[in-house]
């Protein structure tokens, strides 16, 4: 299996959840050894992954407040670069990542697989948000900004999806991309341990330089990158924790402290596991 980015030889790294995760002999990119389909994004992302807990969510919909804050923060970023315009949200799940642009000006349309989200999405919230991928997406429009908010480790066809959103991306347009950093000091300190390492619904595991490298084969400059201040819902993070834990001594014992922070409390995603982007069409 050749790099998705750079098209060199890769070879095994280690086994995760019984997958495993290749690394490139040249730009050191990492991805899982499987060929996923369109069947794979739709059982993946069903409506388990919002609700079920373990490597998703155990209750995404309660999480709006802290997504619509996120997306605000960016819009403020995003007004030292353009002014608001026209967007598309890649994996807009319910809408709330999409609502918080809105909020700062912009006027968006999402795309999400799980049709169960995107309705919520359309009947709740009144935006228009379709289901499917974007490695399917079809549209005669073009956009001034496409967001992929932690979505772009997912896709089961990277270079496809890529394609589909330079063609619907407006000269001079923009992509917001956020996703892990494997160059962090966290995914340093845990190696294969690394909490992000979660086959097979993370799929690739990217550094700045490699995304960089990646972006500019569909014609990208990247012009701004940074760490994200996020934050997530308490109860989503004693989750990924009893998830990843699972089974150990030390995840018996760490549970047993963590479960008694209130799972509606709002705690901070630790930011040096993470970065975002902004990318130009030249």
């Amino acid at each position: 299996m050749n790099c998705p980015i750079c098209d060199a030889p890769t070879r095994r790294l280690f086994k995760k959840y019984g997958y495993w995760i290749r690394v490139c002999e040249t730009c050191f990119h990492q991805f899982a050894e499987l060929s996923p389909t369109l069947a794979h994004a739709e059982q993946v992302y069903g409506d388990e992954y919002f609700e079920g807990g373990g490597a998703g969510y155990p209750n995404y919909l309660g999480e709006a407040k802290i997504l619509r804050s996120h997306s605000r923060r960016y819009s403020k970023i995003l007004a030292r670069y353009m002014q608001p315009g026209t967007m598309l949200d890649v994996g807009a799940a319910a809408g709330f990542i999409l609502q918080g642009f809105t909020d700062g000006g912009w006027t968006g349309r999402g795309i999400e697989p799980n049709p169960r989200m995107a309705e919520y999405g359309r009947m709740h919230l009144g935006l228009p948000i379709e289901t499917g991928t974007l490695e399917e997406f079809k549209t005669s429009d073009c956009y001034d900004l496409i967001t992929m908010i932690q979505v772009i480790p997912h896709f089961f066809d990277l270079k496809s999806a890529l394609q589909t959103a330079e063609k619907v991306t407006k000269p001079n347009g923009y992509w917001l991309i956020e996703t892990w950093n494997r160059e962090s000091l966290m995914a340093r300190i845990f190696g294969k341990n690394w909490h992000e390492y979660s086959p097979p619904s993370v799929l690739h595991w990217f550094s700045p330089s490699g995304l960089q490298n990646l972006t500019t084969q569909f014609g990208f400059r990247q012009i701004a990158r940074g760490r994200p201040s996020k934050w997530i819902q308490a109860s989503h993070g004693k989750s990924l924790l009893g998830y990843k834990l699972k089974g150990s001594t030390l995840g018996k014992l760490a549970m047993k402290v963590v479960n008694l922070i209130p799972d509606e409390l709002s705690i901070p995603y630790p930011s040096e596991d993470l970065f975002w982007a902004l990318y130009q069409k030249q």
